[in-house]
């Protein structure tokens, strides 16, 4: 597919016509299954790239983090903003300096610059942020099975979990003002539809209105994420269950490439034939549930991560006074080039 005649057709003047971008743009290049070399005959073209910020958001009072166009699903983000999420580890944007030579439909000078210090950028913040990511992929995937295929007590447990483990996170976080407490727990259900339902003992004196109402609010949260499917396409919902696994694991391969090897490898081009398989439905079983296998290889990934987040090279977080002599490198490139435009 030729990407570059895609990128200057049409549909994406707005690439070389709004006044952020641009010139301005110092890289961009693609994503999604594109970029990780998973796409199939229905995959959609994305493309993520880069902008200057303007000197007035550098030195006044405007303020710009990114470019969002819907119809094309391209993102284009500001260069202060995307150094903020690269700091992180930030898997949706660091893949960015990970693609291959081919797969960059504009690059700059400063564009280059940017790669060629994408050291920069790598630590072991990259455990937890990709592994953050990896955590909510597994939650969507085993929440869109429970909703759809498990039976109701097992789907009542499993949202049970979900529930208490959403509550336990935000007592953590929050030390509420009253005095009292709240027990969950899953009992027989009056209710025909149900075996078994999910109960709440609560009793707090003196207890914010609001407090109470965000403690509640995080709960109901779970059980509304459970209820939004209602009537879907079930070909459609496979292929969405299977994307889901698959994203995973790539999500656990990327990561350990950046603890053991110091390498962002976006192109999973040794690991297609796994990733594909995964996607297309090869784990799954008849009941629509994924099988042992599936489940022992994640299992697997995981393990390593942890040995590789233990064992890696890279320092704890990254050399800020080294990134911040880049930012203002770059940022001062950006003023001089604006002014002699």
């Amino acid at each position: 597919m030729d990407f570059i005649k895609i990128l200057n057709s049409k549909e994406y003047d707005f690439v070389r016509t709004n006044p952020r971008l641009g010139k301005r743009v110092i890289l961009m290049g693609l994503g999604g299954s594109y970029a990780y070399g998973t796409n199939n005959e229905n995959s959609d073209i994305d493309f993520r790239g880069i902008t200057l910020n303007m000197p007035s958001d550098l030195l006044g009072m405007t303020k710009f983090e990114q470019y969002e166009d819907e119809s094309t699903d391209t993102v284009i983000y500001s260069f202060n903003k995307i150094v903020k999420l690269l700091l992180e580890c930030n898997p949706n944007t660091i893949e960015l300096l990970g693609l291959d030579e081919e797969q960059y439909l504009i690059k700059t000078a400063l564009g280059q610059e940017l790669l060629d210090n994408k050291q920069l950028f790598l630590s072991k913040r990259a455990a937890k942020s990709f592994g953050g990511y990896a955590s909510a992929q597994l939650r969507r995937l085993q929440n869109a099975v429970a909703r759809e295929f498990m039976p109701q007590q097992e789907k009542e447990r499993h949202i049970y979990n979900s529930v208490k483990n959403a509550l336990d996170d935000f007592l953590r976080k929050h030390e509420l003002a009253g005095s009292g407490g709240i027990n969950i727990y899953i009992d027989k259900s009056d209710k025909p539809e149900f075996e078994t339902e999910i109960f709440i003992d609560a009793e707090y004196k003196h207890l914010p209105l609001r407090d109470y109402e965000n403690m509640i609010g995080v709960m109901t949260n779970v059980l509304r994420e459970y209820d939004k499917i209602g009537k879907r396409n079930r070909k459609k919902d496979d292929n969405h269950l299977n994307k889901h696994a698959m994203h995973l694991i790539r999500l656990f391969m990327m990561a350990i490439d950046i603890l053991e090897k110091g390498e962002i490898r976006t192109h999973r081009v040794d690991d297609l034939e796994l990733l594909k398989s995964i996607r297309r439905g090869d784990f799954q079983k008849e009941d629509k549930t994924f099988a042992k296998e599936f489940y022992d290889m994640l299992s697997d990934y995981e393990k390593r991560l942890e040995t590789a987040s233990e064992n890696t090279c890279l320092p704890d977080n990254p050399d800020m006074e080294k990134v911040e002599e880049f930012v203002e490198h770059v940022n001062r490139k950006a003023i001089e080039d604006y002014l002699d435009e």
